[in-house]
């Protein structure tokens, strides 16, 4: 199957929304932490990983698939490209515009397999459940002395050693990240990606990779920087561990595509309240309030992609006959 031209609009747009929306909350830490250096280092050190996994996935997989086998329960459309599959990134633009963290894997991927909602849903209501708890458990009872020690001594310049470490777990996290959400962006595209076609996306990832970190992340990212101590190279750097080795275990459990986004704000999540009881500079009350107000953001997304994968496809049919 070639690609057309309706394929590429919607690969870009899925590309520029989902971009917007997700790298920051995942690479939001590592922008926070390093906020006084130079934004193309972070743009060259993220864009050399994604190049690198983005060749090595489409390498491996022997025939070209560039989404690391998620999208096996969610074929091409029979129909081919139209209209109908152009809306949900164009609607992801705008919600991203106001700082809604929604999920793109239920928002884009709803559109395209409707059945497959309540299989991402209940994987990435687990994946919530997960990260929420052992955020908890972590930060409450595993590192409950270093956070304190970390909060004492946030003004101190942290040791080198520590930049290092974080650049690791930022690499890590990255490509655990990439792998897990590329489906997002290939489902545009036939399931067989020709090389030249991975050559241009990866230009159009790089390209708007530059415009996330000269932004230092955009709206999205003032969620981030409301989480304690996120600044801290530290801190950022046991949060990026954890995010990474919990998107690695469910990668590792199957390959039906599930929220990020919802794995990430429940370890916020958690981290949040664990440290609201040890440490007095957590306003337990404004704790609460933000993972609720950040609850609802998700709610509100899952509701758009369920009223998309429902109405899209019956306004589609009208329109066209």
């Amino acid at each position: 199957m070639s690609i057309d031209i309706l394929m590429v609009i919607g690969f870009c747009l899925a590309a520029y929304s989902i971009v917007g929306n997700d790298v920051p909350q995942t690479l939001g830490t590592f922008i926070s932490s390093n906020a006084h250096r130079p934004w193309w280092i972070l743009w060259i050190y993220t864009s050399t990983i994604l190049s690198i996994v983005l060749l090595y996935g489409w390498w491996v997989s022997g025939v070209g698939d560039a989404s690391y086998g998620r999208l096996e329960t969610i074929p091409f459309p029979k129909e081919g490209m139209t209209w109908l599959y152009v809306v949900p990134p164009l609607i992801l633009l705008f919600l991203t515009r106001f700082g809604i963290p929604v999920s793109t894997t239920f928002l884009v991927l709803t559109i395209f397999s409707p059945s497959s909602l309540s299989a991402m849903l209940t994987k990435s209501m687990l994946g919530y459940a997960v990260a929420f708890v052992v955020a908890i458990i972590i930060y409450r009872f595993v590192v409950k002395k270093v956070t304190i020690y970390f909060s004492q001594t946030r003004h101190h310049p942290p040791p080198r050693i520590w930049i290092a470490i974080q650049w690791v777990a930022t690499g890590f996290l990255w490509s655990q990240w990439l792998i897990q959400d590329l489906a997002n962006i290939f489902v545009y595209v036939p399931r067989v990606v020709p090389f030249w076609f991975m050559l241009f996306a990866i230009v159009v990832f790089i390209t708007l990779l530059g415009v996330v970190f000269y932004q230092r992340g955009g709206a999205i990212q003032n969620i981030i920087d409301t989480k304690t101590g996120v600044q801290d190279v530290r801190s950022a750097t046991i949060i990026d561990f954890m995010y990474a080795l919990i998107l690695l275990v469910f990668k590792e459990m199957s390959n039906i595509p599930m929220s990020t986004t919802w794995v990430f704000l429940g370890l916020l999540a958690g981290r949040e309240f664990a440290m609201a009881m040890h440490l007095n500079e957590v306003n337990k009350y404004r704790t609460s309030r933000n993972v609720s107000k950040d609850a609802m953001k998700l709610m509100l997304g899952l509701a758009v992609s369920i009223l998309l994968a429902t109405a899209l496809p019956w306004l589609y049919q009208m329109i066209e006959g």
